[in-house]
């Protein structure tokens, strides 16, 4: 790991991290605080998705789901830096792009209901609503990152615990995406901009289609 955190440090990779970490954060809160007119994202199906409060907790797995897969593919994948590379530039042109939409085409949701009750999950639910205004949510970075991490998992060679860190992957990445629904944090069309917007990303980057690997259908890992 030494080894590898040396050649980390050489090639400059914490700190073009750092750099579009950095840049990302400022040009999103110029974004977040810039007085301009958001065109709501509602439809009729948002409607009849229920809220359910224990889908925070899938909701707050992301940020650790992310970050270990970042953390994973840095230092301890054996295949070189092929995926890591593969998975980085994925999440730089997801993240980008969000910011682009934002920009040119400033939006929100008018779907948060009024929360009641003091249980533990309602009130993580209620720490989002407060620190995530419910505006530039198109598309859903939460479904367009969590398909990035999934599928470089999915798609990487590893000798121990594959087949149940796999369907563990995919389990949690459904859930997730579940998840932005039913805490009201996006519309159904942010989710399906976000899938659209990976199958895009993933045929640059990958140089084939998403929906023809095996290793998309959960499914497919039964029989492995």
């Amino acid at each position: 790991m030494k080894a590898k955190l040396n050649e980390i440090i050489k090639h400059g990779h914490l700190g073009i991290i750092a750099a579009f970490f950095a840049i990302y954060m400022v040009t999103f809160s110029y974004i977040e605080n810039r007085d301009v007119h958001h065109y709501i994202v509602h439809t009729v199906l948002d409607e009849k998705i229920p809220f359910c409060e224990y889908f925070i907790i899938p909701y707050l797995l992301w940020f650790i789901f992310v970050a270990v897969t970042v953390l994973y593919f840095m230092f301890f994948n054996q295949n070189k830096w092929k995926e890591y590379y593969q998975l980085m530039i994925t999440l730089g042109i997801g993240m980008t792009l969000f910011l682009v939409i934002s920009l040119v085409f400033p939006n929100g949701q008018d779907l948060r209901p009024v929360l009641s009750g003091n249980s533990i999950f309602i009130q993580a639910v209620q720490f989002i609503y407060h620190t995530d205004t419910p505006t530039n949510v198109l598309p859903s970075i939460h479904v367009f990152n969590s398909l990035t991490c999934c599928m470089a998992i999915l798609q990487n060679k590893r000798k121990h615990f594959k087949k149940t860190t796999d369907i563990a992957v995919v389990i949690l990445t459904i859930l997730i995406i579940m998840s932005t629904m039913l805490l009201k944090q996006h519309s159904v069309v942010d989710v399906a901009l976000a899938i659209l917007m990976y199958t895009a990303c993933y045929r640059i980057v990958y140089g084939k289609e998403v929906w023809k690997q095996d290793a998309f259908c959960p499914f497919l890992f039964i029989n492995r």
